[in-house]
């Protein structure tokens, strides 16, 4: 995420009409943007840093919750209805001796499994949640798909408040026990002859309540931030396989680990390459006289120039195999294999009459003889 106030960013003001945040957008966006401002670091990060904050504030759904819930707002998966709710439950909580009743749905809607029935005797803590998997897209160009190499992404993610390290509460504020279960986190409910010990609707079964919500994260205890990753992309990636960058994810809540960011290749075609598994095939055009006498020559692959012979009385159509030149090897995996299916052109020029005469009989039998319905 963009260090500071979106608003401050593009230098208007919170109260700013969609026109004005167009216009301070546009300004800015010339004077950093990267084709004027060749190699300069400085400006390029500006340009995302606008970029990013004109991309939320001319957004109204956006702008709205970045409004109401600052950064956090913009988390995949962020729930504004609960979040609101959690927010009202600290602020009643942090009032020293102040009742505040739930309805067992409506703390069942809100907290999901945080809360519940449970044996006598038995507590239920919220204890910590990892956070959710992310996935992009990426383009990749045929032979870097095919080749392996490293590269970067940018992407929205939340991750750990830096202000509260992910307490969800200000600095320097403490939790309390809590008043209606003493700080045991359960409570004692009756259910005709039986007995059962309930998890306290108050402090959710942790005993304690907790102190004044962080005033950066909204209580949440992670922010959304832009962040540059470097990812491996190994040989062979294709649509369909995922690739897994463990740790990269939506930063867990109360230290629970975070998410993984999966990558989406989407590969662009080559002009003249294709590929089915680890192999890589091309079409490689030859001459007559070169099919008719056989000969050697230099073929292009995904690892570099090579030589290779054609046979003598090669036909049109005919694939030869040049092993180790497909995908380049990976781990245990081995390399895959270059496919080369040739292709006999015919000069465009005139041929003399005798030339053509000669190379006719020289095929001995008809070339269509098998050619049967």
């Amino acid at each position: 995420m963009a260090e500071g106030d979106y608003y401050q960013i593009l230098g208007v003001d919170r109260g700013a009409s969609h026109e004005e945040i167009r216009k301070a957008y546009r300004k800015l966006a010339r004077k950093y943007h990267p084709d004027l401002n060749p190699g300069n670091k400085e400006a390029e990060t500006k340009f995302k840093d606008i970029s990013v904050a004109h991309d939320i504030l001319s957004d109204p759904a956006k702008r709205k919750l970045y409004d109401e819930f600052g950064e956090a707002g913009l988390a995949a998966g962020f729930d504004a209805e609960k979040t609101r709710s959690y927010q009202q439950w600290q602020q009643q909580s942090a009032r020293a001796g102040g009742a505040y009743e739930f309805n067992m749905d409506d703390l069942g809607d809100l907290f999901g499994d945080l809360g519940g029935f449970s044996t006598a005797g038995a507590r239920t803590r919220p204890g910590p949640a990892p956070g959710q998997d992310i996935e992009a897209s990426m383009d990749i160009d045929f032979l870097d798909a095919v080749r392996g190499f490293q590269t970067s992404i940018t992407l929205q993610r939340p991750v750990q408040c830096d202000t509260c390290h992910g307490a969800g509460t200000k600095p320097g504020t403490k939790p309390t026990a809590c008043p209606d279960c003493h700080g045991t986190g359960s409570k004692s409910v009756s259910q005709g002859p039986l007995q059962f010990r309930r998890t306290c609707p108050r402090c959710i079964g942790s005993g304690q309540l907790p102190g004044e919500p962080c005033g950066v994260c909204r209580g949440t205890g992670r922010v959304v931030r832009t962040e540059t990753i470097r990812v491996n992309i190994p040989p062979g990636a294709e649509p369909g396989k995922r690739i897994r960058l463990r740790g990269k994810g939506e930063a867990g809540v109360r230290g629970g680990p975070a998410g993984d960011l999966y990558i989406a290749p989407r590969i662009r075609p080559h002009p003249f390459l294709t590929r089915s598994g680890k192999d890589v095939s091309m079409e490689l055009p030859i001459t007559v006289g070169e099919a008719v006498r056989g000969t050697m020559v230099e073929v292009p692959t995904p690892v570099g120039t090579i030589k290779v012979k054609i046979p003598a009385g090669a036909q049109s159509g005919q694939r030869l195999r040049v092993k180790g030149k497909g995908v380049a090897a990976h781990g245990q995996s081995p390399a895959g294999d270059f496919y080369l299916r040739l292709m006999v052109r015919v000069p465009k020029e005139r041929v003399a009459h005798d030339v053509i005469e000669k190379i006719d009989q020289a095929y001995g039998e008809d070339v269509r003889k098998d050619v049967r319905l």
